[in-house]
């Protein structure tokens, strides 16, 4: 193992923390998956909200959302969790069609159920990282429905606090192969160290032509968007304070530190990717998703 993980990320379990935002954004995919005009389709997500004690009086359906689309949390937030969604598998799904890469790996992989509902090409193979609660939870929510995955499936049972890169190597992991990696909602709960340390592993056990997605938040200070009715509006109707879990220090600068390690890197907005499906949230006032952005980057063959 090179370096040292620090010694607390944050990351917690499925009933406490990060885990219950993890059932949030499952609850937004189902939703999303109802929408007439959704963006993407999940439907597994609806089985983890209801097959989780926390959640399962949450809505997963666009009707059962007190006041619909207008709900902060149900509404605009759940339309940026499903645009993600989105914008995530078509990343993926092209770095696997277009490349070589066959290896795909899931950081903190929680609810995701890419494995199983995106259509894979021949020969992929996809390792899903998380803590082992959390994957047992997904487990039997999964086989309770006879779930298949569509692609070779690898869970790899770690938490991101201890050696993961050892125990992904020990799950059948090439670092000598491309690979496409995702960071989806997991870098703004970890403190700037483990985000480094992150960022310059997958950079370590990356060959050229391997591809990174990963998601930031830019605020120097996330407090000024206390008041913001996505943030009020998760805490009063599921009891998730988001500014509470999120590490509020400093932020490193990921991005350039990959382009200084030749990477080909661009960052966008999340409302980039709504004007271009014409469909997701766009900017408002006291915005908690104004420093919001999605990194994409690919690693230069030398």
């Amino acid at each position: 193992m090179v370096g040292t993980m620090p010694e607390s990320t944050g990351v917690e379990g499925m009933e406490g923390g990060v885990g219950l935002t993890a059932l949030m954004v499952a609850a937004a995919r189902a939703i999303e998956t109802h929408r007439h005009d959704a963006l993407a389709q999940d439907v597994y997500a609806e089985h983890f909200v209801r097959g989780a004690p926390a959640s399962a009086g949450w809505p997963v359906r666009p009707r059962q959302a007190p006041d619909g689309d207008a709900n902060p949390l149900w509404g605009r937030f759940a339309r940026y969790f499903g645009l993600r969604t989105r914008v995530f598998d078509d990343f993926l799904l092209r770095s696997v069609r277009t490349g070589e890469a066959r290896q795909v790996v899931l950081l903190g992989a929680g609810l995701d159920a890419r494995a199983f509902r995106l259509d894979w090409p021949s020969g992929c193979v996809i390792f899903e990282i998380d803590r082992e609660g959390v994957l047992a939870f997904k487990h039997k929510v999964l086989d309770a429905v006879s779930a298949t995955p569509t692609a070779a499936r690898v869970p790899v049972p770690v938490d991101l606090r201890d050696d993961w890169a050892g125990a992904l190597a020990d799950a059948g992991f090439d670092p000598a192969a491309p690979s496409v990696w995702l960071a989806e909602g997991l870098l703004f709960y970890l403190p700037p160290a483990a985000e480094t340390y992150l960022i310059d592993t997958v950079d370590r056990l990356s060959t050229g032509g391997s591809a990174l997605a990963f998601e930031v938040k830019l605020e120097k200070d996330l407090m000024v968007y206390r008041d913001s009715p996505i943030y009020t509006s998760t805490t009063q109707q599921i009891g998730i304070d988001l500014l509470q879990l999120f590490d509020r220090d400093p932020r490193p600068d990921s991005q350039g530190d990959l382009a200084g390690k030749g990477w080909s890197t661009s960052v966008h907005t999340p409302f980039e990717f709504t004007r271009r499906h014409g469909r997701g949230p766009l900017p408002e006032r006291n915005d908690a998703l104004e420093g919001n952005r999605w990194v994409f980057a690919d690693k230069l063959r030398s």
